[in-house]
């Protein structure tokens, strides 16, 4: 398999680990029914470089939950790529938690994981909150928001339905403003779209 030589150009000290990551994923990760089987020659653009992508809107430190997090698609990338981050993984079923817990255990990464949907955790909050091809936006916004602290962010990994969602997400968005960002431009292409939405 080709590295994806932007992406490690830009995160060079990740490598062995981004590299034994993508040995989980195309192994136990199809195994196990958690990625498509075609998926394992595009790991690299499709999923890899797609999810660190996201690493250029997350502030220094911050407290990062991941909703939804299925084979750790976007956390565990933003935790290698990004190690500052104090990274939770937000997981409801538990063969998805059982992968996590043992790639987390492998890579040797301080990442948290919680069995439980976004809206099991009433109390815990984060600075950014992240997700992919969870839910649309209004749904997502609705478990999310009371996970994000004040002054946070929600950080909802989309393609060409972005436009779309935030039009049918007007009264989830309570006035609040929906940016549709590209990121990654220099080692992903297309260029990850995200819908950032600041409270």
């Amino acid at each position: 398999m080709s590295k994806h030589l932007p992406l490690l150009n830009t995160y060079p000290d990740a490598e062995a680990q981004l590299d034994s990551y993508v040995q989980w994923l195309t192994t136990a990760g199809i195994e196990r029914g958690l990625i498509g089987p075609r998926e394992a020659d595009r790991m690299w653009e499709r999923h890899i470089a797609n999810c660190a992508a996201v690493a250029e809107l997350i502030p220094r430190d911050d407290d990062v939950f991941d909703v939804g997090s299925g084979a750790g698609l976007p956390g565990l990338v933003l935790a290698i790529v990004r190690p500052d981050l104090r990274m939770t993984v937000i997981e409801p079923l538990q063969r998805r938690c059982d992968f996590l817990t043992e790639v987390v255990a492998d890579l040797n990464l301080p990442v948290r994981v919680l069995r439980g949907r976004a809206q099991d955790f009433k109390g815990e909050s984060a600075k950014t909150v992240t997700s992919r091809a969870v839910a649309p936006l209004g749904k997502l916004l609705t478990w999310c928001a009371p996970l994000t602290k004040p002054g946070g962010q929600v950080l909802a990994m989309k393609g060409s339905s972005a436009e779309r969602e935030i039009s049918q997400a007007h009264q989830e968005l309570a006035g609040r403003q929906a940016e549709i960002l590209e990121c990654g431009q220099g080692f992903v292409v297309p260029a990850t779209t995200v819908v950032r939405v600041r409270f």
